[in-house]
């Protein structure tokens, strides 16, 4: 199929882009790496009537390191990140996870934040974000706010960015000394969107695990030091609150084994970090 008639701005400037959206609001959609957009324009699943192209503005290009966070700007591919040369020792469950992000074609050019921006319950960027206890930084003409990712991610799909908004950064906090990382995903092909995938972040005190591809937004769950009995106990009380659903890809009952067993063993993966 063929995309819907649209105008295309390709803004020169950051103001302009928030001009655009201020002017038009709903009808206006942001585009970046296009690799979730696209082809949702030519399924014409969206409709929009001008697309803003913010790729070439210089100041969303940024990908750096600063107060304990690694920014990441709005036109930063998700290949740019992935080779990164400070990304395994600043923040491994980003770099566990980003292979798993579509394929090397599609990282070239999708961006970190259109995947945030997007808000799959299956997408891996999301479900890091959470985990980590990340932020989203949107501005417009009038505003520029900063919000928590468990704010951000509000349903499926569905996010707190307003019309005239649009996501200048996303930031990940980098490892912290005592902490372990884990990132495990099970897929029906490497590349697919995930059936389940887990995110943990351990210290020798708590137990952090995120889950996503379950419910209708990534999920994440607290506890303290847990293990054996107690572990699986919350477990089992983690997947049925995810109110698992049968869809083509696998069922409910399928997909709490996978929390279960999965997130078992992505906490266990955390923990020999710690070592």
């Amino acid at each position: 199929m063929k995309p819907p008639r649209f105008d295309y701005v390709r803004a020169a400037t950051l103001a302009e882009a928030h001009a655009v959206l201020a002017a038009e609001g709903g009808d206006a959609h942001v585009i970046a790496g296009g690799q979730t957009l696209v082809p949702l324009l030519s399924m014409r699943l969206a409709r929009p009537k001008v697309l803003v192209d913010i790729m070439r503005l210089a100041e969303l290009t940024r990908l750096e390191e600063e107060d304990g966070v690694i920014r990441v700007g709005a036109a930063v591919r998700q290949a740019e990140l992935l080779s990164w040369p400070r990304l395994t020792t600043r923040q491994a469950l980003l770099a566990a996870a980003l292979p798993w992000v579509g394929h090397a074609q599609t990282r070239s050019r999708g961006t970190v934040c259109g995947s945030v921006a997007h808000a799959d319950p299956s997408a891996e960027l999301p479900l890091v974000l959470l985990a980590l206890g990340g932020s989203v930084t949107l501005s417009s003409r009038r505003r520029r706010r900063t919000l928590a990712a468990d704010q951000f991610f509000l349903g499926l799909m569905s996010t707190a960015r307003r019309e005239d908004e649009l996501i200048a950064a996303v930031s990940f906090p980098t490892a912290k000394p005592g902490h372990g990382y884990a990132f495990r995903e099970f897929a029906r092909r490497h590349g697919d969107f995930a059936i389940v995938a887990c995110a943990a972040v351990v210290t020798r005190a708590s137990t952090r695990l995120a889950v996503g591809g379950v419910a209708d937004r990534p999920v994440a769950r607290d506890w303290g030091d847990i293990s054996g009995d107690v572990l699986e106990a919350a477990l089992n009380e983690l997947a049925y609150d995810l109110d698992a659903r049968d869809d083509m890809h696998a069922t409910a009952r399928f997909r709490r084994d996978l929390v279960r067993r999965l997130g078992q063993a992505t906490i266990a993966e955390a923990r020999l970090c710690l070592a």
